[in-house]
Order: C-alpha cells, then structure tokens, then sequence
C-alpha cells in the first residue's frame, strides 16, 4: 500500500496504516498546540471503526502538553466547531476524512473562532510542523480529560430556538422523512432532530458502527437505496448526510435528488423571505442564487473556494447566510457548514411553502451545471495551461480570484487547477445541460489544444 497522506488548509486525511500513522498525528497535534497557544481544546469524531483509537492518540498527545480536552465522542463536526464556541476553548480538533472511503481518517482543525484554520494560520502551523517545539509537560502538570455526553442536545437546542423555526407549525406537517447517515456521526443527532420537530422517522443506515453501507460521499449515484425507500415508504422526503455530517442531501418524494445547488439556494431564499443582508458563496455556486439575492434585494459576495473563505468573508461582512455546495452555514448557529442546519431551514420552508419538495425545487431558478476535469503531467502544467487560457480570455467577462471564470448572459464556466494533483476541473452552467455541457466541452477542447 502506498503512503498516502494529503495535507491542506481543510486539515491532514490519509489511509490508515499508510499515511496516517501515530507518529504523524502527535505531529500534527504538537504543530496544533504551537499555533494555538492555550491550554484547554474539544475533540470529537464521526464514528469510524478507527475514530476512538486516533481519538485517544489525539487526547493523550494534548494532554501531554498540558491541555485540558473535553471529548463529545461521536457527533458531527459542526458540533464540535460549535462545542469549541461553547466552551471557550482555544481549538478543537474533529477526527474524521469526511466523505473519503472506510480505510481513510484525518484531522480537521479548528481555531478558538470556532472555524477552521484561514490560510495564514495553517501556514503557521506547517512552519511549526516543520520546526517543532515539544513542550511535553511532567507528570503532575499534565492535562485533564473529561468526557462530554450529549453535548449534540445543544446543538440540536440552538437550531429549535432560531426564531424563525416555528416547531409547532412543523410538528403539525407531520413530516414522514427516511434518512441516511451511512452509519456515522450523524446516526443519532439527525434523527433525534427529527423526532423534536414531530417528524416520523424511517432510518436506514443510523447504526453508527462505523461501517459504510455504501461509498460515501453523497451523490445521487451512492443514494439509490434511500431514493427506493423514499417512494416504498410515501414519504415527504428523504436525507443524507456525510460522515461528519456537515453535507446535507436531500431526495425529494418522487425519489429525485433535489439538487445540491438547490439545497442553499432554497435556503438562501427562506432567510431572505425573513430578513435583508449579505449573503456568501464561493465562485463556483450556481446562478440561481444570484437571482435569489437580486429578488430579495440582498447583496451577494464570492469567494474562492473551500469553507473557510466562505466562512470568513462571512464574519467579516457579518452575511445572513452563506454556503458551500451542499453544505448550509447560518451564523446565528455557528459559522461552519451544518446539514441540521439545514434539515430546520428545510421543512420550515416546505410549511411556510405548503408544497412538495419537487414543487420547491421548481419554484427555484432552473439551471443545469457539468463537472469535468482532465488529468494533466504534472501540476507544472496544470498551472502554465491555465495562464494560457486566462491570456486567451483576457477580452472577455472573466473574473481571476481562484482559477479563470468566464461569465456569459445566463451561462459561466470556472476552470481551476487542483493544488494537490496534476488535475483541471472545469465546472459549466447554463439554462439547458446541453448548452452547459457544449460550454464545458469548448473549454476542454481549448485545453488539449493547447498541450499539444
């Protein structure tokens, strides 16, 4: 097996026995502590059969540094990021590889904010990494370990106390909804969430044993078993989460996906509907969500890519709402993405909408987006081709702030280099998947122009 380990802003994730090793995370968790500078961190995990043995690697290496933990166990990321605020700790750290398959686990680190680490902390910390500073501390100097049960109770609490969740008005809906939390953190949390708000529960996948039951990462093509027991069951919808649970999913009743880029810019619209603001997305967001914000009279900012820039432009234009992907970040909870979130925001909608979730998403701006990408040498050339295409574009309506997006009159397509692999992804949208894969198709054959 070959070493894999893949280190960047969003945390350290490798295959364990490979990459991910214990000598690697004391490492990491050494760097950690340098950069933060406190003495009290939260830990939690999003239920890999590996999670508990690397969580106690984490724990003992900080309390060998003379950090006092507080380990919520098994919960979603977004509950650890919100524990950190909660308890006004200086870091935390959430044990988990996100959607990457059973045989891989990582580190997300987050800062005393709550929110992951912004580029300049990150660097800081690799410095540290690099040029370590063991302060290994004597035996009656070392740091506490205390267990938090039930920490997720308040997470699920701040979400049933926004004043726009109206949980009696839920509850009278009675949703029927089956959800998929692929046996990981969100197995227990998302469907207590549910019950709360008078929901009938169908689980599959909830086990939390750590064992997926399929790849994943959730896309319609990993969620065909959900979709069919959407439709077996009658119900309203149905969800999926990631393992860590920051991702939401939704299937509509008709057994359709509803559409990742419509899961924020539904969102998006409900919070607008309440209140006026700045709203948040990375560059590659669909178009729809333009269209949203110029309905509601709000003020749209991109970013590049990657939560924390979402995030941060956030805090610092003090935005409504925001999102990336799949994933919802509402401030009013904690600046990080957060599918329970989500669910709220979602059925709330579907009351005050009083309709399907299919009639929902048609009420949405309607636009179709291609993904693409092509393997290149190395990331050398990954970078020289896309200066040749940023010189070849100058004239038109391009935008520089991560990769080269090119914006038409109800079409754009975004090309970026990958930071880690020898890899272009060029992501298309327009009004038809024809017109938004002819787009793609254009700019992929611009590139093996050029290359050769």
């Amino acid at each position: 097996m070959s070493n894999q380990l893949i280190s960047s802003i969003s945390g350290i994730r490798g295959i364990i026995g490979s990459g991910l090793n214990p000598e690697v995370i004391i490492a990491y968790i050494n760097a950690f502590t340098n950069l933060i500078n406190g003495n009290k961190v939260i830990i939690g995990r999003d239920g890999r059969i590996t999670g508990k043995i690397i969580s106690d690697i984490v724990s003992s290496t900080f309390q060998y540094l003379g950090y006092e933990v507080f380990d919520i166990g098994i919960n979603p990321t977004p509950s650890v990021q919100l524990a950190v605020e909660s308890f006004c700790a200086d870091g935390g750290v959430a044990i988990t590889a996100s959607h990457n398959p059973i045989e891989w686990n990582g580190l997300k680190f987050i800062s005393r904010t709550g929110m992951f680490l912004v580029p300049s902390e990150y660097e800081t910390m690799m410095n540290y990494f690099k040029n370590p500073i063991k302060n290994y501390k004597e035996w009656n100097r070392l740091g506490k370990y205390t267990q938090i049960k039930d920490f997720g109770n308040e997470h699920i609490q701040k979400i049933l106390d926004l004043p726009f969740i109206k949980q009696r008005k839920i509850k009278e809906r009675k949703f029927k909804v089956v959800v998929d939390c692929v046996n990981a953190s969100g197995s227990e949390i998302i469907p207590k969430l549910l019950t709360k708000l008078g929901c009938e529960v169908v689980n599959i996948n909830c086990e939390l044993n750590g064992i997926f039951p399929h790849t994943p990462e959730p896309l319609p093509q990993n969620l065909t078993d959900l979709s069919k027991k959407v439709i077996e069951e009658n119900a309203d919808l149905g969800i999926a989460v990631d393992p860590d649970a920051d991702r939401l999913v939704l299937i509509c009743e008709n057994g359709e996906p509803f559409g990742e880029e419509n899961t924020i810019t539904q969102a998006t619209k409900f919070i607008l509907s309440k209140k006026k603001g700045n709203v948040v997305v990375n560059i590659s967001t669909t178009k729809a969500i333009d269209d949203i914000v110029k309905k509601y009279s709000g003020t749209l900012i991109k970013t590049p890519v990657g939560e924390i820039n979402v995030a941060n432009k956030m805090r610092e234009v003090n935005a409504i709402i925001g999102g990336e992907g799949s994933g919802v970040i509402l401030p009013d909870v904690h600046l990080g993405r957060d599918s329970l979130v989500g669910i709220a925001i979602t059925l709330q909608h579907l009351v005050e909408f009083s309709g399907s979730l299919s009639q929902l998403k048609k009420s949405l701006p309607e636009y179709y987006m291609s993904k693409d990408k092509i393997e290149l040498n190395s990331i050398e050339e990954a970078k020289n081709i896309l200066d040749k295409l940023i010189e070849n574009h100058k004239k038109d309506n391009i935008e520089l702030m991560d990769g080269l997006r090119i914006d038409y009159d109800n079409s754009w397509v975004i090309i970026r280099k990958s930071n880690t692999e020898p890899i272009i992804r060029i992501y298309s949208e327009a009004k038809t998947l024809t017109e938004a894969k002819e787009l793609s198709d254009k700019l992929k054959n611009e590139i093996i122009t050029l290359r050769s």
